[in-house]
């Protein structure tokens, strides 16, 4: 019986154009190199041969299941079971030709390992959905289970799942859905803040997650920290289905089916938090309300051609504060805060394969969000008199802080990868964004910090709408130069309208191969991130503000002795250039 094995352990992975690949081994009976077999896909036009080591690589593969066809050159074909592609991996596999009187007309697959692309270096996690499912410290969330990688840090509570990557801020992670930037995945999320409460993210919808801590390649944009990648898998293509959903971001239904007759898919998943129903305060004086709907559509137009659409939104709200079961002893009685939001990204992409050549992938996008808030002081004119109903001390506090603000991004962007003689992989691409703000924020007292000289400093009156632009373009190869090394060149430059700045960003890689078991990785390369808009448009000195820089520089060994078995140990330095702190406190 032929066999496929399984070969390599999950690492990390980059997509930028939703393709993966199949590479791997043909070895005879007795374990030696096989040449001149011919791999083909079945049900495609992607045919490879092996080399004179017996490895091959079939790339631009959609995601999916493959069966293979192996041709020898003696002896009689054979066909594989399903083997999966999963978007922006490598699956690695390991064909045995069988003895010539053992020849059979199938093949025995098991799963394939997935590894890392060659242009992804180091410091890279891909995340299976079962383990963020079966975590009970993520919560089906997939920023907390995250926060438990290596190079990850815990934010300021654990009601927030903010990622705080290797001395980075929340703000300096890029997330990224089906090729959706998603400027925030969270509920409960401010401006100027990446994290929230609970990710809007239907855990039961993830196929992939990978996430990149640092010296990430050249088609990531705008952000110094890292990098959380994910793609929601298809619908069912062959029957409609539906089931219904509990966890920790509340109760729901997800539904899915086929389109003209398995040409495509479509699933929807909706949910909404339940606590309020039983409580109106869950421990720190409020409860949280949260709607949300993930929803994604493929359709395949050629054997070439594939569009599909994704959106991710969601509603919430909470009151915190002074009630009649209040412990007056508890600080947050002290204020009366309500909080109403809400926020929704929808992308449109279509991916073409040129063959063998390459592939292109064109995608469309817009987020829309909107913050409301409103803080009283129900002690900044003295203790209240005790007789006051909460509803009475909050009509006569004051308002130490408003905000009815509003960010639109649209998004245009194209990636292209494709396969030239003295590079392996070429990949370019570049992207024109369109911000649409409109900030109304009333801080009229101020701040009051133990580091401030006096109180109710830099108060601040807030109410202005522009438009600003964002373009950016990458260029990056990857080239075997030896059997045993890969290096990766290249960079990407961006324009920051609203600073009248331009930035050029290096990135370099190289992975050597010391042993069959052992492979030393470094990476290094420079990233630039702009102020968020509502910091740049606070104060007017603010307007003189640059991208901050983040250069990182990372190196590592990885050892996989078995299958099984996969260990990595790195060290990193990251420096920061121009970053903007609060001064005058």
């Amino acid at each position: 019986m032929a066999l496929l094995m399984l070969l390599g352990a999950s690492a990390s992975a980059q997509d930028t154009t939703g393709v993966g690949a199949i590479s791997g081994t043909v070895v005879d009976s007795m374990g030696r190199p096989a040449a001149g077999v011919r791999v083909c896909a079945l049900d495609t036009s992607v045919c490879v041969t092996s080399d004179a080591q017996g490895a091959f690589r079939m790339g631009e593969l959609r995601a999916g299941a493959y069966r293979l066809e192996i041709l020898p050159l003696e002896g009689l074909p054979f066909t594989s079971d399903a083997v999966n592609v999963r978007a922006g991996l490598d699956g690695t596999v390991e064909i045995t030709l069988p003895q010539g009187e053992n020849f059979q007309q199938t093949v025995t697959v098991t799963a394939p390992a997935f590894q890392a692309p060659e242009e992804v270096k180091n410091s890279g996690f891909l995340v299976a959905p079962r383990e963020i499912l079966k975590s009970a410290a993520a919560l089906q969330d997939v920023s907390r289970y995250v926060q438990g990688l290596p190079g990850v840090t815990i934010g300021t509570n654990d009601f927030r799942n903010d990622i705080i990557v290797r001395g980075g801020s929340p703000l300096e992670n890029l997330f990224v859905v089906d090729n959706v930037e998603i400027p925030n995945i969270n509920a409960f999320a401010n401006f100027a803040s990446a994290g929230g409460t609970v990710s809007l993210l239907d855990a039961e919808l993830l196929q992939d997650v990978t996430f990149l801590t640092g010296g990430y390649p050249a088609p990531y944009i705008n952000r110094t920290s890292s990098v959380l990648q994910v793609t929601q898998r298809e619908g069912n293509r062959q029957e409609f289905g539906g089931w219904t959903t509990l966890g920790f971001a509340g109760a729901g239904v997800i539904l899915e089916g086929p389109i003209n007759a398995g040409k495509g898919s479509w699933i929807v998943s909706t949910r909404r938090s339940f606590l309020d129903l039983f409580t109106q305060d869950v421990g720190f004086g409020g409860v949280p309300i949260v709607y949300s709907v993930n929803a994604k559509a493929v359709y395949d137009l050629t054997p070439r051609d594939r569009v599909w659409m994704v959106n991710i939104a969601g509603i919430d709200e909470i009151r915190l504060g002074l009630s009649d079961s209040s412990d007056l002893e508890e600080e947050i009685a002290n204020f009366d805060i309500r909080y109403d939001g809400w926020r929704s990204a929808t992308g449109f992409n279509w991916q073409r394969i040129f063959g063998s050549r390459g592939v292109g992938l064109f995608g469309v996008t817009h987020s829309e969000a909107k913050v409301g808030q409103q803080v009283k002081d129900l002690v900044a004119q003295g203790v209240p008199p005790p007789n006051l109903s909460p509803e009475e001390v909050i009509a006569r506090s004051p308002v130490v802080y408003f905000e009815d603000s509003r960010e639109g991004e649209s998004t245009i962007k194209y990636d292209l990868t494709v396969h030239l003689p003295f590079f392996d992989t070429v990949q370019t691409g570049g992207s024109f964004k369109i911000f649409r703000i409109s900030y109304a924020v009333n801080s009229p007292f101020g701040n009051d910090t133990p580091y401030s000289p006096a109180p109710g400093i830099d108060p601040f009156f807030l109410d202005t709408r522009f438009r600003s632009y964002q373009t950016g373009g990458y260029l990056q190869a990857s080239k075997q130069v030896t059997s045993r090394v890969n290096l990766t060149l290249g960079g990407r430059i961006d324009h920051y309208d609203i600073l009248s700045k331009t930035r050029f960003s290096p990135r370099a890689g190289v992975n050597v191969r010391l042993t069959d078991a052992l492979s030393w990785n470094s990476s290094t390369g420079s990233y630039y991130q702009q102020p968020a808009f509502l910091f740049v448009s606070a104060f007017p000195q603010n307007a003189s503000l640059v991208p901050w820089r983040a250069d990182h520089y990372v190196t590592g060994l990885a050892w996989s002795p078995n299958t099984n078995l996969r260990l990595t140990a790195e060290t990193y330095r990251k420096t920061y250039t121009d970053y903007p702190v609060a001064s005058g406190l």
